[in-house]
C-alpha cells in the first residue's frame, strides 16, 4: 500500500516474497520487495531480539557479496529500537558487518504505527498481541474496501473472498467481468487449471522428534501463513491446507496470460520457505532430520468447483484429474524439487522449459502412466 500510494503503481506490479534464499547455506531474508524501475530491497523483523543476536544475523545474511544482496539498494531494518540501551552503537555495529553500499534504514515502533494509522486509519499504541490482532483487521478491510470498492460490506462471502484469493486478483475479476461478489467463483467446470501441491518434508519424523508441541505449532503456522501469502501473492486461488500440505490453483475463475508462469514462480518461492521453516525447526530439537524443505507437484487439468452448501459461494470444494495427477507427482517430487506433467510443462515458457529435465515415465495409481519433468533447485 506505501508503494501504491506514493508510486502509483498496481499492487500487482510490486513482487514481494517472504524467506528468500540468499545463495549463501541457511541465510534467508525476511522479505525481498521487487519495486518497478527501482533496486530491490529487503525487511528484516526483529523485534524481540537482543542486540547481539541482531548484529550476528546482519551479518550472516548480508555481510557476503551474494547476487541478491549486491543487487539490493537497503535493509528497513524493524526494530523496538526503545528497548535497545545504546542503540546508535548497535547502529554502528550492524553498518559495519554488512556489505558496503548496503543502506540500513530503521523503523521502529513508533514510526512504524504512525505508518499503520496513515494508510489504514487505525491507531494503535503499542504492539501486543491483541493490538496486533486490532492492526490485521484494519489491514484487512483495506484490502476489502480495495477490492471490492463501494460494494465492501465486510460480510463473510466477502471475507472468505479475501480469505482464498489476493485482494488486488479480486479487483481485477471485478472490474474486467462486471462481477459481483457473489458471481466472482460460481460453481462449474474450469478448463486449463494449474494445481499446485506442495508439503513439507519428513515432517512425521519432524513431529515425532519434536519435544515441545509448541514448536510444532509454531513452525506450521510460519509455514501456513507464508505458504498461503505467496499463492496470493502471485495470483493463485488458495484451494485448503491438509496437515503440512498446501494447494493452490491457478487459472481460475478466469485464465490471465501468465498463469502457469506464475504458478511456477510461487512454486520455486514455496521451495524457499519450507527450506527456511525447516532450518528454523531443526535448529529447536535434538534429532538431525534426513531430508528438509518442501516437495512440489503440479499438473494442469480440468477442475469442478462444487459448492458445500446448497446455493452457496463462501464454501467451496474441488475435484478432477489435476488435482489428483499433481498428488501423484508430489509423491515423485525429492527435498526441493518441482515435478510437473506434460501438460503443464508444454504451457511454460521456453526460458523455464530450460531448467527442466524430463524424468522417466510415472506409473500413477489409478490413473496410468504419467510423462514428467523435473525442476531441482
Amino acid at each position: 500500500f506505501q508503494h501504491v500510494e506514493q508510486n502509483g503503481l498496481a499492487p500487482e506490479a510490486i513482487r514481494i516474497r517472504e524467506e528468500v534464499s540468499l545463495d549463501n547455506t541457511g541465510s534467508f531474508a525476511d522479505i525481498c520487495v521487487e519495486v518497478p524501475g527501482s533496486a530491490p530491497y529487503f525487511v528484516e523483523v526483529k523485534f524481540g531480539y537482543p542486540s547481539a543476536k541482531i548484529v550476528s544475523h546482519m551479518a550472516r545474511k548480508y555481510g557476503a557479496e551474494t547476487p541478491l544482496v549486491a543487487s539490493a539498494s537497503k535493509v528497513i531494518l524493524v526494530v523496538d529500537v526503545a528497548r535497545h540501551a545504546g542503540w546508535p552503537e548497535t547502529l554502528r555495529e550492524i553498518e559495519s558487518v554488512v556489505r558496503r553500499g548496503l543502506n540500513i534504514e530503521v523503523w521502529d515502533e513508533r514510526h512504524l504505527l504512525s505508518l499503520i494509522h496513515e494508510r489504514f486509519g487505525v491507531h494503535i499504541e503499542t504492539l501486543s498481541e491483541d493490538n496486533v490482532v486490532e492492526m490485521r483487521m484494519a489491514l484487512n478491510a483495506g484490502k476489502g474496501r480495495y477490492a471490492f470498492g463501494d460494494h465492501w460490506a465486510n460480510d463473510f462471502l466477502q471475507q472468505s473472498l479475501l480469505w482464498h484469493f489476493g485482494f488486488w486478483r479480486l479487483k481485477q475479476l471485478r472490474e474486467r467481468h462486471d462481477l459481483s461478489s457473489r458471481a466472482i467463483m460460481p460453481p462449474g467446470n474450469y478448463k486449463g487449471v494449474a494445481v499446485l501441491m506442495a508439503d513439507l518434508c519428513s515432517f512425521s519424523s519432524f513431529v515425532r522428534d519434536t519435544r515441545d508441541d509448541e514448536v510444532v505449532r509454531q513452525c506450521l503456522t510460519m509455514f501456513y501463513s507464508k505458504a498461503r501469502y505467496e499463492v496470493l501473492n502471485t495470483g493463485g486461488m488458495l484451494y485448503q491446507f491438509v496437515g503440512d500440505e498446501v494447494i493452490g490453483l491457478y487459472g481460475l475463475p478466469d485464465r490471465p496470460a501468465d498463469y502457469i508462469e506464475s504458478a511456477l514462480q510461487c512454486a520455486r518461492s514455496l521451495v524457499d520457505i519450507g527450506s527456511s521453516v525447516a532450518n528454523e525447526w531443526q535448529r529447536q530439537i535434538d534429532r538431525l532430520q534426513e531430508s528438509h524443505g518442501v516437495h512440489v507437484g503440479m499438473s494442469l487439468g480440468d477442475i469442478q468447483v462444487v459448492s458445500m452448501q446448497p446455493f452457496g459461494r463462501a464454501h467451496l470444494g474441488a475435484i478432477g484429474d489435476g488435482i489428483n495427477m499433481a498428488a501423484r507427482l508430489l509423491a515423485q517430487a525429492c527435498a526441493s524439487e518441482i515435478v510437473v506433467s506434460n501438460g503443464f510443462y508444454q504451457g511454460l515458457s521456453q526460458d523455464s522449459q530450460s531448467d527442466f529435465a524430463e524424468t522417466a515415465p510415472i506409473d500413477a495409481r489409478n490413473i496410468g502412466r504419467i510423462k514428467a519433468w523435473k525442476l531441482s533447485l
